[in-house]
């Protein structure tokens, strides 16, 4: 990663609230179903996640507070939407994790990354293609 792509992964997550884990549940199910309601997340995450409907209420007040969701009327109901697609929060989220943590080093994130979870066969070949990829775009550049 470039000192360009860095400092401008740095002013996007500056800009952008960092959410917190339960925050990050939640923008996933507005992020698979594109928008929904407090009952539509709720149902969405009741088996996976002890939550009742009106904390999840309560959480999509804070989050459009912060500016990761906003909303819709639709009668009565409040429909939310994430601010920010599920893409843009997740190099913000890495973004700033690279940085802080390993101070830009990309491999030693990639060296930590691969520590902490044994790749599939999968995996290691989609990582063989960005690798490529990468390289290409460095070359042509």
């Amino acid at each position: 990663m470039t000192s360009e792509a860095i400092s401008e992964a740095i002013t996007v997550m500056s800009d952008a609230p960092e959410p917190t884990e339960r925050e990050l549940q939640i923008l996933k199910v507005l992020w698979a179903r594109g928008e929904g309601t407090v009952r539509e997340v709720y149902e969405a995450l009741r088996d996976e996640v002890p939550i009742v409907q009106n904390t999840v209420q309560a959480f999509l007040r804070t989050m459009e507070e912060k500016g990761l969701v906003h909303h819709r009327n639709e009668g009565r109901t409040f429909v939310y939407r994430a601010v920010l697609s599920g893409e843009r929060t997740k190099k913000n989220l890495l973004g700033g994790l690279l940085e802080s943590v390993f101070d830009g080093a990309l491999d030693q994130l990639v060296a930590s990354a691969l520590q902490a979870k044994k790749p599939s066969r999968d995996e290691l070949a989609r990582l063989r293609v960005l690798l490529a990829e990468a390289e290409k775009k460095r070359s042509s550049s």
